[in-house]
């Protein structure tokens, strides 16, 4: 039995029964790294530092100590996540011998846990991307097909798990950057509502900072629903500041079984059309859905999608200014001051959202609780919405190609790159739990899945959806 094809779970169990020792699992996960390295998705590997974790954990479980959920379970985690005493980059050269003293926290929970960090896994260059690839490291391919994208910015930690690397890494998503990967690469990934895990230490911010986006959340990916669910556990609460005073008790599941839910179909949208494989995906999942006894709602929408799109942009580019030099952003006011007032192109988009007055990103936020309230209006009639994760699977891979030269094809027609997360921009402006779940493949054998969308804290009825359908289906 090749132990690194077990799911976090099933390691767990391995080491609880005592069939298998940490330090076996660590050496066979390193080795499987090391004999692999076509798969470049763990940069930094932390061979020294595994291996002396894994014989601690190994010495608690011989002594009958107590140890935490994961005691013994190797992971890897995203290389934009501070961890201590090892190096951490987020893939920019400006921080390429940058040895964080600090854990930050979310890494912390996993140690605490008992997790046994093997090493750092790839992202583009300060997060800021959706394909994966730095001067640093160079590319991380997709596993299943080295000339298609891993996608962004968490597409190392995606084909970790995908490879077999890893059973489970810990990443970050804000324009979907724990989802597109984990559709692209074929595996589960949740981003969780925002504000359970804290977001500290996380780059970008420029390291030592305090603050990150409004938007930006973490979480596992994982090979299967139930391993998200087992890492959700460790992952959420208040922060270390919070939590003299806060407790998180997040809801179970609103339903036990599949023919319970309410669940809502968005299969396809004039504003970001879909490919006939991932539409036809979307059809069976409700075939399946309601031969098993759902009650399925595919014609009800909570929010118009492009709107919605169009403010989480508007958002995205305001906070993204915080991380600007002085003079970076000094040029873009300059920039955006000579824009004619007709001038509706993307760039003048970019420069107009990254420059707004304080006054205007306050009414952007009015309209996004707004947005909040009609989402929370749709989930007092729906349990959970299932849309596409992108409009197509994996593309090919254009990490080499300039950004305002790259595209995408959806049925033969050419289509803007971004397009790739339009979807899975719907949660983000509005704290909503959503996983990536990959139900079947294409016909050239690619991972093909959905996005799940859950009411806000409703995080545990995401995961136990997905597991229900990666499981039907």
């Amino acid at each position: 039995m090749d132990l690194t094809h077990l799911s976090a779970g099933e390691q767990l169990d391995a080491l609880e029964r005592g069939e298998v020792s940490s330090r076996e699992l660590v050496t066979a996960h390193l080795e499987r790294i090391a004999r692999h390295p076509e798969y470049n998705a763990v940069v930094t590997v932390d061979t020294e530092g595994a291996l002396a974790a894994a014989a601690a954990a190994d010495g608690r479980r011989a002594g009958g100590r107590a140890g935490g959920p994961l005691l013994g379970l190797p992971v890897t985690v995203k290389d934009s996540l501070e961890t201590e005493g090892l190096r951490t980059t987020c893939g920019a050269v400006e921080l390429a011998e940058h040895i964080p003293g600090r854990d930050a926290d979310a890494v912390a929970r996993l140690r605490t846990a008992g997790a046994v960090i093997l090493g750092k896994t790839n992202t583009p260059t300060m997060c800021q991307a959706i394909e994966t690839g730095n001067p640093l490291f160079g590319t991380t391919p997709n596993p299943h097909d080295p000339q298609r994208s891993a996608g962004g910015s968490s597409g190392g930690p995606a084909a970790a798990v995908a490879a077999h690397l890893s059973p489970l890494d810990l990443g970050s998503d804000l324009a979907g950057s724990l989802r597109l990967p984990g559709h692209y690469c074929g595996v589960h990934s949740l981003r969780t509502s925002y504000g359970i895990v804290p977001t500290r230490g996380h780059i970008p911010r420029p390291p030592g900072w305090l603050s990150t986006s409004d938007m930006l959340t973490l979480g596992p990916l994982a090979r299967s629903a139930a391993d998200l669910d087992l890492a959700l556990g460790v992952l959420a609460g208040p922060s270390p500041d919070d939590g003299v005073a806060w407790r998180l008790e997040l809801p179970a599941p609103r339903h036990e079984r599949l023919d319970a839910y309410r669940v809502g179909i968005w299969a396809d949208d004039p504003y970001c059309r879909v490919d006939t494989e991932t539409r036809a995906l979307l059809e069976e999942v409700a075939k399946s859905l309601r031969e098993r006894g759902a009650r399925v709602d595919d014609s009800t929408r909570p929010v118009h999608l492009g709107d919605s799109d169009r403010l989480f942009q508007s958002l995205m580019f305001a906070g993204s200014s915080a991380g600007a030099s002085s003079e970076a952003f000094a040029t873009e006011e300059a920039a955006a001051g000579q824009l004619a007032a007709d001038d509706r192109s993307p760039r003048a988009a970019y420069l107009r959202a990254r420059t707004m007055r304080h006054r205007d990103w306050l009414l952007a936020n009015e309209e996004r609780r707004r947005l909040r309230r009609q989402w929370a209006a749709y989930f007092t009639d729906i349990d959970i919405l299932v849309t596409p994760a992108a409009p197509t699977a994996a593309v090919p891979d254009q990490t080499g190609v300039p950004v305002p030269e790259r595209y995408i094809t959806v049925d033969g027609e050419r289509r803007g790159y971004w397009d790739q997360t339009t979807w899975l921009n719907l949660a983000a402006p509005v704290h909503l739990p959503a996983a990536t779940v990959p139900l079947g493949h294409t016909c050239d054998g690619l991972p093909l899945g959905v996005q799940l969308i859950g009411p806000h804290l409703a995080d545990r009825t995401v995961t136990h959806v997905a597991g229900l359908l990666a499981r039907h289906l």
